[in-house]
């Protein structure tokens, strides 16, 4: 059981004034502050910026702003605020759009005004209901009351972490503000929002071994390369692979409770399109907007770099914080390339040395310890909760081979590699059998076999066979020759591009395909892999394999989309009439 030390109350013993002694653009020196540690916030200038402390060194201490510090100049003061880096966690996250530090960006573009650490949102009533009374002892994690949300996810107020024993008091049915105490337990006043400092993990009772996958809707994923809930995977893929509109789709049907959308460093005009897009989208849990059980956190790069580099560990805080109430949450971070790149500039401004292609030498631990967070767990309270990790990596010039690529492959259990060369043949999703990997497979195909799915690990394993099979023989048909190839050789070239054409390819566009159930997936895969088991019967009847190579199998391409998303029976019913007119064939 992890307990780290709960955070920080914001005291008004803080230390005495400094002066900025130095400014490199994010980067600020100041001396004269006594009684600051590492990663404690401090504010600069005389508008407050931000900016939090990254080394201390003989009465000098080094900071990075999170805000941009044109103005900001040798001798102005800095006040220590006495806390690490931290956000207030409500129920005005789900359907929000927030910054890199959790600050809500409605109306002006916050991220350029002063007095940037200060929550700015407006205060709001919440309707709350209690789930305890007077005297009930509790302990951290137990649930206190309830906020109900349009969205279905109702916020849950628990106690704190670090706080245990009878309750005080407790308030009644009806409308709270977000900061006014609800409850009092051994003299501690509770509110329905809470502090917490974004680089400390939450505290959990247990981390359990991963079991049930998430379920994607997307049968590349779903069916050769699952991820479990709270795993991890990297998609990794160069400009114009389809990133953005695979990770749409995983936003709109994973079976996730919560959605926890980062932006980071991405250009703000395709930022702009995809909160867009995201809010025309219906939830088809609830058939209200898919932004109700959604926090983004937008960190685009026209906003401070530093931010940028905050804002993968906020959207994680926010992941446990749901994770803590009971949820199966999922962050997507858009992308890691651009968090790193934060990283890089900032080492290189500070004089650190730079390791691979000027990147900082603890690169890959920043990778580690941001995955290493995801995970299936007890929470406090006893409940079961998750966080899945999913970051895009843009690596330059479609280089798989560059530092975040190469070490972020080493740490995820999964990895959704894209190809460009798909992408250009209009295969979507893009995601190549070639590089691709799924740690969770033997896990996720027990608990198929546990739901009545017993075949779902072997048919799995054939399809796997079948492409890399047909991805071997395809140099050999552009040096000898279609024609030269065994029968049996060119059944499997024939059986791997219905595959891929039949069961990988996948329309975001469709209605009947832009999503399929797990029953509709293993139907038709079953589909192609009779289909490749009869033709090979057909071969070894000495049929010649160019006879069966014209054998009509446009129909098999079109169930996929003729068919509704959950209706693997019209496919299996599509599957037994063909398998009836090929006993026939001559």
């Amino acid at each position: 059981m992890s307990n780290p030390t709960a955070p920080t109350a914001m005291a008004d013993d803080r230390p005495g004034p400094g002066r900025v002694v130095r400014v490199n653009g994010p980067l600020v020196e100041i001396e004269g502050l006594d009684q600051v540690a590492v990663l404690d916030v401090v504010e600069v200038g005389h508008n407050s910026l931000a900016a939090e402390v990254v080394s201390v060194r003989q009465g000098l201490l080094t900071a990075q702003v999170y805000e941009y510090t044109g103005g900001l100049r040798v001798g102005d003061p800095a006040l220590g605020q006495g806390h690490p880096l931290s956000a207030r966690f409500g129920p005005d996250l789900l359907g929000g759009i927030f910054d890199g530090l959790l600050r809500p960006l409605t109306g002006q573009p916050l991220w350029l005004s002063a007095g940037a650490l200060r929550q700015t949102g407006t205060r709001r009533q919440w309707p709350f209901a209690p789930a305890v009374s007077t005297g009930t002892v509790v302990a951290p994690g137990n649930l206190l009351g309830m906020v109900p949300t349009p969205s279905g996810v109702d916020h849950r107020v628990l106690v704190p972490p670090g706080t245990a024993g009878p309750v005080d008091w407790v308030a009644g049915d009806g409308e709270v503000d977000d900061d006014e105490p609800i409850a009092s337990i051994g003299g501690s006043p509770v509110a329905i929002s809470e502090q917490w400092p974004v680089r400390a993990p939450r505290p959990v009772r247990a981390r359990l071994e991963l079991s049930a996958p998430l379920l994607t809707g997307q049968r590349v994923v779903d069916l050769l390369f699952p991820i479990a809930k709270g795993a991890t995977a990297a998609v990794p893929g160069g400009f114009g692979t389809g990133k953005t509109v695979l990770l749409q789709q995983l936003v709109k049907w994973c079976e996730a409770d919560v959605v926890v959308f980062v932006g980071c460093g991405e250009r703000g005009n395709e930022l702009a399109d995809a909160l867009a897009d995201l809010s025309k989208l219906d939830d088809p849990r609830t058939g209200r907007s898919l932004l109700e059980r959604t926090v983004v956190i937008a960190n685009t790069s026209n906003m401070p770099v530093m931010a940028r580099e905050a804002s993968i560990h906020t959207g994680m805080t926010v992941a446990e914080f749901y994770r803590d109430m009971g949820y199966d949450t999922v962050l997507l971070a858009d992308s890691t390339s651009r968090w790193a790149e934060a990283l890089r500039e900032f080492s290189s401004r500070s004089g650190e040395l730079p390791a691979e292609e000027g990147y900082p030498a603890g690169l890959a631990s920043a990778l580690a310890a941001f995955y290493e967070r995801a995970g299936r767990v007890t929470t406090l309270g006893g409940e079961e909760g998750s966080v899945t990790a999913i970051g895009a990596v843009s690596p330059p010039g479609g280089d798989m081979a560059e530092p975040v690529t190469a070490h972020t492959e080493r740490f995820v259990r999964c990895l959704w590699s894209l190809d460009r060369d798909l992408a250009y043949a209009r295969h979507y999703p893009a995601v190549t059998w070639r590089r691709s990997f799924s740690r969770d497979a033997q896990s996720v195909g027990a608990w198929h076999a546990s739901e009545g799915r017993p075949a779902w690990a072997r048919d799995r394993a054939r399809a796997v066979a079948l492409l890399a099979e047909a991805d071997r023989l395809a140099p050999m048909v552009e040096l000898v020759g279609l024609a030269s190839l065994p029968g049996r050789e060119r059944v499997t070239l024939l059986a791997g591009r219905l595959l891929r054409e039949a069961v990988l390819q996948q329309s975001a566009q469709s209605v009947n395909d832009g999503h399929c159930t797990p029953a509709k997936q293993e139907a038709l895969l079953e589909l192609v892999l009779a289909l490749y088991d009869r033709f090979l019967a057909l071969v070894d009847q000495g049929h010649p394999a160019s006879a069966v190579e014209e054998i009509d199998t446009s129909g098999v391409v079109r169930i996929r989309d003729e068919v509704g998303p959950d209706d693997a029976a019209g496919v299996e019913r599509r599957r037994d009439e063909m398998l009836a007119a090929l006993e026939n064939w001559k």
